[in-house]
């Protein structure tokens, strides 16, 4: 029996006889000489396989083998610097697991539509593997950053009875005999968590029912939020920074062939060093404000101070600057009930959205939370908000309240960020947005 072996950990089998199981991701041929490039999910190599080795009938069944034919091929580990991944299989044998006969998804370009539609084989090209790999690299360095500061992964919940980020964008469903709605995000019970542990964090999907159709939008993406009791509005930045500096980092040193894969400008993401520029909403109005009386042609970027920005006003707010941008103290009017107000300005909230550079807009936001039980209540039922729904939250006010503070990640705009890719359907598997539902 020959080991099967994997061609991420070729470089311990060198010279030995192996088997690889995988797809044939693409072949050629010259004369007697059958070059097969087959792919397992962890790499490519290039199998060489001869006539005269084989025999006329192997080796004519794997000449008539179509795109992502799945095969076992056994043969001898050479290094080889000139070949796809630096090593080449001489094939002994092959056995023919399944055939794949007219392969939609071809060398040539396919629209995004049709991709989409066959994003479930979409996935296997060089394009998608890469994305996806970095997505697991960015997932795993969010756990290990805040696993070795002490957090605790706390679950929370999908199905919810309250709305925390606004009513407008709640999947409404049945549950039993009542409403219940799919989680928007899972602050509130983190915040729950971190008054029994201290710090802790939630990581999973989100909904939102947000009737929008741009490349910054999905209606299920995943959000990594982090919370901690007596945090403060600067701790909360600087944790935030800390944990993009230090995935940043990470994934520049751990997957540094697929971003060359991707085209990526790593020399961008090198920049990514902490502390980053901090800037106040009033101010990035004014800058908003010149912008448009030196661009007064350009469409899309008019503004009204106290309005929120839009995706090209986050754009034209961080072109200036080389490194993510923290903008903080927003009008209250524009943000959630839970953030406690600025002691300078009751008109401003302690929280901050972080905004990455390169147009890709805002990839975090966060604040500290009101911690008085009367204050929040009032602001419960300034934002017509039922009360009942929210007891167990009041709860934590009632019952030894501290400062608390937290964020929100959105892990496909980061994802896309650091790829440097277009829209963000490509930074999830399988993406749900308003017009997509399969497969």
């Amino acid at each position: 029996m020959k080991k099967r072996v994997y061609i991420a950990d070729f470089s311990d089998h060198v010279g030995e006889e192996i088997e690889v199981a995988g797809w044939l991701y693409n072949q050629r041929s010259s004369g007697k000489i059958l070059f097969l490039l087959v792919r397992d999910g962890t790499g490519i190599v290039q199998a060489v396989m001869s006539k005269k080795e084989v025999g006329d009938e192997l080796f004519e069944q794997a000449k008539a083998l179509g795109q992502e034919s799945s095969l076992i091929v056994s043969g001898a580990l050479r290094k080889d610097d000139r070949a796809p991944g630096g090593y080449e299989m001489w094939v002994s044998g092959i056995e023919i697991v399944g055939t794949s006969i007219d392969y939609p998804i071809s060398p040539k370009e396919h629209g995004t539509t049709f991709l989409m539609d066959h994003r479930h084989l979409w996935l296997r090209s060089k394009r998608q593997h890469a994305i996806l790999r970095i997505r697991h690299e960015v997932i795993a360095g969010f756990r290990d950053f805040l696993n070795g500061r002490g957090f605790i992964n706390l679950d929370t919940p999908i199905f919810t009875p309250n709305a925390a980020e606004g009513s407008t964008t709640l999947f409404e469903t049945d549950y039993f005999n009542a409403k219940a709605y799919l989680a928007q995000t899972g602050q509130l019970y983190a915040e729950a968590g971190a008054k029994a542990h201290g710090k802790v964090y939630c990581f999973g999907p989100t909904f939102r029912a947000e009737k929008s159709k741009t490349r910054r939008h999905l209606t299920e993406f995943w959000m990594l939020e982090p919370e901690v009791a007596y945090m403060d509005l600067e701790g909360d930045m600087e944790l935030a920074e800390d944990m993009i500096e230090d995935v940043v980092s990470r994934v520049l040193d751990r997957r540094a062939e697929e971003l060359k894969l991707l085209e990526r400008d790593i020399g961008k993401l090198e920049n990514i060093k902490t502390p980053f520029p901090r800037i106040t909403y009033e101010k990035c109005c004014d800058i908003l404000e010149k912008y448009k009386t030196e661009h007064p042609d350009e469409d899309g970027v008019e503004f009204e101070r106290g309005e929120d920005f839009g995706a090209r006003h986050e754009s034209i707010i961080a072109e200036s600057y080389d490194r993510p941008l923290m903008v903080h103290r927003f009008p209250a009017e524009i943000k959630a009930f839970y953030m406690k107000r600025a002691p300078e300005d009751e008109s401003k909230v302690l929280g901050f959205d972080m905004l990455a550079p390169e147009g890709y807009g805002e990839i975090i936001g966060g604040s500290q939370r009101e911690d008085d039980y009367d204050t929040l209540l009032k602001r419960i039922n300034e934002h017509n908000l039922p009360v009942e729904a929210f007891q167990w939250y009041l709860d934590l006010r009632r019952y030894g309240t501290t400062s608390s503070a937290g964020f929100g990640l959105g892990l496909e705009r980061t994802i896309t960020w650091i790829c440097g890719i277009h829209h963000l359907r490509e930074a999830i598997p399988f993406p749900r947005m308003m017009y997509r539902l399969n497969p």
